[in-house]
């Protein structure tokens, strides 16, 4: 099994990447907002999962081993597969997925490309119990929050020291982004003082 994995990004695509570890390159397959996180040259360092089928071996790469943990519990579910899973992790970050657990809100998986009515409640289902109850969020920025934590999470595997992304993605917090966007500020932000911030 491989758990986990670092090594230097040799290519891109959308939701995969290519990390050379020892010599070998290997294929990663990543959420969007992940992939927009690395860039060809630098070094990833990435949580891992690997999917073995009778024709077909694949790696899942994640910025957060609470990702993992909730793409893994996501594959348990009946009907709900590798691709199904890291599309749930796409919309939802590990603190949404338990809250809509939580509440059993299968509306937030069925917004998931692939996933229809009755997955999506057997998902809600199946979880319950599984997840770390949410904590109670006292108003509505809840959600973006969640963003924070998730961006923050995927500059620190990129190398920024945490108290340094923190305070970026602050800076550039708006009350209605999604992850991807934020980060894609919050990299904007940090791209010029990299070599100041980086030991």
């Amino acid at each position: 099994m491989i758990a986990s994995l670092r090594g230097v990004v040799l290519a891109l695509g959308s939701a995969t990447a290519v990390v050379e570890v020892g010599g070998v390159g290997l294929a990663v397959q990543l959420t969007p907002q992940q992939a927009l996180a690395l860039r060809v040259g630098d070094e990833a360092r990435l949580h891992t999962a690997l999917v073995v089928r009778e024709d077909d071996l694949s790696l899942y790469g994640f910025a957060t081993r609470e990702e993992l943990e909730v793409f893994d519990l996501l594959r348990g579910v009946s009907g709900v597969g590798p691709k199904s899973a890291l599309g749930v992790l796409a919309e939802l970050s590990p603190a949404q997925v338990a809250r809509a657990v939580a509440e059993d809100d299968d509306a937030a998986f069925r917004r998931v490309s692939g996933i229809g009515p009755k997955t999506a409640k057997l998902i809600a289902v199946s979880l319950a119990g599984k997840l770390a109850a949410p904590v109670a969020a006292p108003d509505a920025p809840s959600a973006p929050a969640a963003h924070d934590g998730s961006v923050v999470a995927a500059l620190v595997g990129l190398g920024w020291p945490e108290r340094v992304a923190a305070q970026a993605v602050a800076e550039v917090a708006g009350d209605d982004d999604s992850s991807a966007a934020l980060l894609r500020r919050a990299l904007a932000r940090l791209g010029p003082a990299k070599a100041e911030a980086l030991p």
